[in-house]
This record gives C-alpha cells, structure tokens and sequence, in this order.
C-alpha cells in the first residue's frame, strides 16, 4: 500500500482530527505520516479572528492557504481541515475527496457556575471569537459583556477555570473528540444559536487532478454529512461569506426531506433574519442556494455589507 502523507495545523484539535484520519488510513494498511503546518491563523493570536485577513476577505483561507500551498508543492498528499474552516470557493487544482461522518455540529455553553445562558447575571463576562455566536448571544442577552476568546481548547478552558468568564461559548465537536466535556453545561439548541456551516465535520482536500489519492480516500465519505454540509457550504457561498462572518447554516435530514435553518445576523444583535424551509435530499445545494437567495430578499445583504464596510464590530479584548 502507499504512503500517504497529511497536512494540519499544530493545534491540539487539528492533531486529533489528523491522527483520526491516520488511524483510519492505517487500518486499511496505509503507511501514513502528519506533516505540521502552521498557518496564518495560528501565527496571528493577539488579534479577533474577524479582523484577520484583508478588507473583504475577512480572513477567508487563514486556516487553510499555507496547507494548500503545501498540497499544491506535492510535500503532501491530503489536509485534514475542520470543514467550517475551509473556504466555500476552493481554488480550481484542489477538491474535497472526504467529508467524513459528522459530531455534533451544536456549539456549547461552557462556565463553571451557571448551567445555561438563561441564568448568567446581567454584566456577565463571555467568551467568543466568533461573530456569529456574539451576534446571536446579543439578540437574546443584550446585557452581556462579550469579550474576544482566542487561544487552543486548553487555553479557552483554562481561561475559565481561573475566571476570567463567567462563560465562553466553543463548538461541542472539538470538546467531545478532546474528551473535554466536563465545562460543558448547555448544549446550545439551534433555535438559540444556529451552528457555523460545516461545523462538526472533517474535510479532507487533495490536488484536483490526483484521482489515485481520491480513490484511496473515497471510503473516509459519509454521504449523509456530505449532503448536509454541500447544504450550508452553498447558503454560506452564495451570501458571499467566510467562516468569520456572522451566519449560521444546519441542515439536517427530516422526514425524507433535506431541512436547513439559517440566520444572518449584525453582530451588535440589533437585527437577526431567520429562515428555514425544506428541500429535495438529491439537490442539497439548489437549498442552499434558495434559503440564500430568501435571507437576500430580507435584506441579508445590508446586514452583511455592514459587516463588510466597517471592518466588524469586533469584540474588545478582556
């Protein structure tokens, strides 16, 4: 059997996400290795994550360029992302070949006090790097205090066990793969706060033109995970957004029907637009695109040109 070689960022979770990979790589009698990459992302953590990148972009590819190049180099042969960091338009000499069977694609209420949302105090101190979960945490507690969260899981934990939140909101798939459940206090239902697009998922990227390795690969392809999120990678892409914008896409099956929920929300939560329909199961992305094109009807598009035009309202450092 070959030897396949994994690009992924260094991080904890990323190194999980890859070894998960290996693991099931060798136990098909592949020789696998890892290679680290670090990107532009893990080299920039003194800044919100919506401020990286350039003016429009807003910081599309910060987790995935330096992989990419890598990839595109031949020093390796596939990335393991976390599909919600993986930019909607992938350049033309690339491809996803996997999208793996998805974890829980909820984000999780964290705190060592409180057991939801509901019953933090007025003024409460929460922790989040992401604009979409503080425009949603605005809409239903104007009161609290949101302040940027950057770091590893353990750092974002150990921030909260020395309190500095009373809160931090993280993504329940990487608390469960890392085995970090015990913070977790309130699995947030997607009526509350609808997850990012991909969210739960590994996507695993090769050269376009490499059809050995995808084939090689094809067995990694969850059907029903790659149904779904094709769903909210077309809404995201269509709404022109990146994985730092405020929007929130799950599709889930239901009743022999493709279901999607998404919201586009101004991150000072002074307006949410909400929409859910549903669509055919052999057509993901024609949903996508329609639930999209409904939220435009709305006016998504002022909200987000907003977003776009005043280089985000970000949430302070603590």
């Amino acid at each position: 059997m070959p030897r396949l070689r994994i690009g992924s960022r260094g991080s904890q979770l990323a190194l999980w996400q890859a070894n998960h990979i290996s693991a099931l790589l060798r136990a098909r009698g592949y020789e696998v290795e890892v290679e680290i990459i670090h990107t532009t992302g893990d080299k920039i953590t003194d800044v919100p994550l919506a401020q990286v990148g350039t003016k429009g972009g807003l910081g599309k590819g910060i987790f995935t360029k330096e992989i990419e190049e890598a990839l595109a180099a031949g020093s390796v042969d596939l990335a393991v992302h976390s599909l919600k960091d993986l930019p909607t338009e992938l350049l033309p000499e690339f491809e996803i070949a996997a999208i793996t069977e998805r974890q829980d694609p909820h984000d999780a209420f964290c705190s060592r006090l409180y057991s939801r949302i509901e019953d933090l105090p007025q003024k409460a101190r929460v922790g989040t790097s992401s604009l979409r979960r503080q425009a949603q945490l605005k809409v239903i507690r104007p009161d609290l205090d949101i302040y940027s969260l950057r770091g590893n899981v353990d750092t974002r934990l150990r921030k909260l066990e020395e309190g500095e939140y009373d809160a931090i909101i993280l993504a329940s798939a990487g608390l469960k793969r890392l085995g970090k459940t015990e913070s977790i206090k309130q699995i947030i239902p997607t009526e509350i706060m609808c997850p990012a697009a991909g969210q739960g998922a590994l996507g695993i990227e090769i050269r376009e033109a490499d059809a050995t390795t995808g084939e090689h690969l094809a067995f990694l392809n969850d059907t029903a995970s790659r149904a779904a999120t094709t769903c909210e990678r077309a809404l995201l892409n269509r709404l022109g957004g990146g994985c730092q914008v405020p929007i929130g896409a799950l599709a889930e099956v239901k009743n022999g029907k493709m279901h999607l929920d998404a919201i586009v929300a101004h991150p000072d939560g002074s307006k949410l637009l909400r929409e859910s329909r549903d669509g055919n199961l052999r057509d993901p992305e024609q949903l996508g695109n329609d639930v999209a094109e409904a939220l435009l009807r709305r006016g998504a598009d002022e909200i987000l040109e907003a977003v776009y035009g005043r280089a985000l309202a970000v949430p302070p450092q603590p």
